[in-house]
Formats: C-alpha cells, sequence, structure tokens
C-alpha cells in the first residue's frame, strides 16, 4: 500500500504571525500596534522574512509554537503508529480505528520491508498475511465483533491520520526521525512531511534537518559507528570530533561535573556581601576604640 502525506492545510500567514510573536517581545509596541503595521504594508514582506530569519538562529523557539500545520497521512504500518504517537507535546492525532472500522477486502493491504524480499522471504510473508486475511474475515462472519477480531492483525497493517501539529514539534520531530539511525519507515514519512512544508512555505521548510544539521544541533551525538556509517556523515561532524578539538586546543580542563562545579553555576552572580547586623533591624552602631 503506497505512502501518502499531504500537508491539508496551515496556518494562514506563518511568517507574519512568526513576525507578530517574536515581535511582542522585543518591542514596547502592543501587539495590536504591531499587527497594524504588517496589515497597512508598514512591515513589507521582505523585512517580515529577514526579521523571521535572524531569530530563528537565535534558538527563541516558543514563537514557533504559534504556527500550526495539519497533515493527512495514510498507507503507514501499524508498527510505525506506535512510534510516531509517542510525540506527545505540541501534536494531535486524529487515527483510523481498528474498532469501528471492519476490513472487508479480499485480501487485507499490508505494508511489506523490502528486506523481507531481499532476503527471499516475501512468499512467506505474503502466505502469512494471506492467512491472517482468511481468519480475520471468517472472524467477522462469525460474529466476533470488530474491536475483538482485531487482535490477529499485525504491525504491518496499515492505518491512516489526520495529524496537527505546531512548528517547534515539527522541528522536534524532524531532528529524531531525520536522522539516518530512524526507522526507514518513519524516516520516509517525515522526509514527506518536510517536503510539503518545503513547498508551502520555503522559509519554514528549510529549517527542518536532523539534528545534525547546520540549522539545527549541528553534530551528530549517536553512536561513533554509526556516524561512520551514516551518508551524510563526511560533511557533519560527530560530538567526539568537537570534544577532541577541545581539548586539543587546551580550552579548558575537560572533567565530570561534581556538585562543587554545580553550585558554582548556580550561585554565580547571586554572592552577597556579609551586611552588619544591628539592632531593630537598624545599621549597627560604630565600634569605637
Amino acid at each position: 500500500m503506497p505512502l501518502d502525506v499531504r500537508l491539508l492545510d496551515y496556518a494562514r500567514d506563518p511568517l507574519a504571525k512568526l513576525y507578530g510573536a517574536y515581535r511582542t517581545c522585543y518591542t514596547p509596541k502592543t501587539p495590536g500596534e504591531v499587527w497594524e503595521e504588517i496589515a497597512d504594508g508598514r512591515i513589507a514582506p521582505d523585512d517580515i522574512r529577514a526579521f523571521v530569519a535572524e531569530r530563528l538562529k537565535t534558538g527563541h523557539a516558543s514563537p514557533l509554537e504559534q504556527v500550526v500545520f495539519w497533515f493527512g497521512i495514510g498507507g503507514v504500518s501499524r508498527s510505525l503508529s506506535h512510534q510516531f504517537v509517542r510525540h506527545r507535546i505540541g501534536i494531535s492525532f486524529e487515527q483510523q480505528s481498528q474498532r469501528y472500522v471492519r476490513y472487508r477486502e479480499e485480501r487485507l493491504d499490508y505494508v511489506m520491508p523490502r528486506t523481507w524480499r531481499e532476503r527471499g522471504l516475501g512468499d512467506d510473508y505474503d502466505r502469512l498475511m494471506g492467512e491472517i486475511t482468511r481468519v480475520y474475515q471468517a472472524a467477522l462472519a462469525a460474529g466476533v465483533p470488530a474491536e475483538d477480531a482485531r487482535f490477529v492483525l499485525p504491525n504491518a497493517t496499515p492505518t491512516n491520520f489526520q495529524v496537527m501539529v505546531n512548528f517547534t514539534e515539527l522541528l522536534h520531530i524532524a531532528d529524531l526521525r531525520l536522522c539516518w539511525r530512524a526507522q526507514w519507515e518513519i524516516r520516509h514519512m517525515v522526509a514527506l512531511m518536510r517536503r510539503e512544508v518545503l513547498r508551502a512555505v520555503p522559509e519554514l521548510g528549510g529549517q527542518l534537518q536532523p539534528k545534525c544539521g547546520d540549522r539545527r544541533m549541528g553534530y551528530c551525538d549517536e553512536p561513533i559507528q554509526e556516524w561512520g556509517r551514516c551518508p551524510i556523515g563526511k560533511v557533519r561532524p560527530h560530538k567526539e570530533q568537537l570534544l577532541d578539538l577541545f581539548r586539543r586546543q587546551g580550552a579548558g580542563g575537560m572533567a565530570p561535573l561534581g556538585e562543587a562545579d554545580l553550585r558554582s553555576v548556580e550561585d554565580a552572580g547571586n554572592e552577597e556581601e556579609a551586611a552588619p547586623s544591628g539592632g531593630a533591624g537598624g545599621p549597627s552602631a560604630p565600634v569605637g576604640p
């Protein structure tokens, strides 16, 4: 069953919304005044794009939550869906129900990883899915409720989503799922989501990268052996390389952080000079010779 990813809709004028959110943080003007400037053209679209581009470089992420995308996703496996729904903050899922939807096709659709055919097991996979189809349909015909018949359905069973996600969470999803180490199916799905955003709002779609991307964390923190196998490992550094460079430059002493180190950060800037104490809340009288 083919994977289908479509950008159904997105927040109207997302760059203007980001501009308004960012400007609210950095101007004495009210949001109403900022939006009046946007509406009457005092802030040109090119200026909005340039301002947002600069803010995106700073890591100020909370305004990104105010831009929302809706995706329609079909033909993904239940194996993928179990991974996808682990993203919980800033995202909302509506998923096809196996309790209310009865699969009555002559043969159930299912997702087959290509490795099964590459290892010569494709026919075995097909036969197993055929038998599952037979047993599932026999259960429905015998009056077993769909919510119980579904117990025989495998992780390969396809499912559909409508998803609402804000841009902050979409960036996080891309960080993890565009990584070479992500499972192939969800990596492909998120790559298609990225392409959809890139077509609709290129200024934002270009921000969606794996976590090693130059617009994200910037380096790989996966096991170094996996970094060596990654197709983009030659153009993105590994954290061990950066730490080694830090050591060789003598920029500081590398050591695990102890409690004293953490306290030094906690207390930085909070030191108070010991003030002399006085009676009744007043200053102490000078002590004479």
